[in-house]
């Protein structure tokens, strides 16, 4: 179902990944293909970490992590991804379009949410693949691994030092590897003892 995505995207490696069945199969039936995708793919690490799967066992824990931060989203959101800036993924079950979940990305760096029109399969196979830059800032990461060549591993991101949302500039030099739980919760705190 997600041949294209992973035609295009190389798997660096993967963490252990303990398969829900029943979580899944909840999931299923509103994202086409996820059961199958996350139960052989989840915690699965794509194009030297450019983008990541969480493991099946981690999507409720971060899914509750990122409801924490983005308060407006509790019960909202299923986080089943992340890329390398720490930026979640998330089926939206607020936004269904042909009884299938549109997706989300939430973005501690910047404080945002912002709504992607399409589906867990479309999302893989049209999305990623034709807007890779867009979708994943490819050539920020390029930009970070020529200056600092470090990959984040899977339970890190590369974070700002001082986040978008406190005029933090959107450059390699604000950048640095973070425990990526750590740098969600700080950036959570910040943003909402700003808001």
């Amino acid at each position: 179902m997600n041949e294209t995505f992973l035609a295009t995207y190389k798997i660096s490696s993967q963490v252990e990944n303990l398969p829900d069945m029943i979580l899944l199969n909840k999931i299923e039936q509103y994202a086409s293909g996820f059961s199958n995708f996350m139960s052989t793919h989840g915690g699965t690490t794509f194009n030297n970490g450019l983008y990541r799967l969480h493991a099946v066992q981690d999507i409720m824990r971060w899914t509750k992590l990122i409801e924490e931060e983005f308060t407006n989203y509790k019960g909202r959101a299923i986080c089943f991804g992340y890329d390398w800036l720490g930026r979640h993924f998330a089926l939206d079950k607020n936004r269904i379009e042909n009884e299938q979940m549109l997706i989300l990305l939430l973005e501690p760096g910047a404080g945002e949410v912002m709504q992607i029109p399409v589906d867990f399969k479309n999302f893989h196979n049209e999305e990623l693949v034709e807007y890779q830059n867009e979708a994943l800032a490819s050539e920020f990461y390029m930009e970070w691994l020529n200056t600092k060549g470090d990959s984040p591993s899977h339970s890190q991101c590369i974070g700002y030092k001082v986040p978008l949302f406190l005029n933090g500039s959107d450059t390699v030099e604000n950048l640095e590897i973070s425990d990526m739980e750590v740098y969600w919760s700080i950036c959570g705190q910040t943003l909402n003892a700003n808001s």
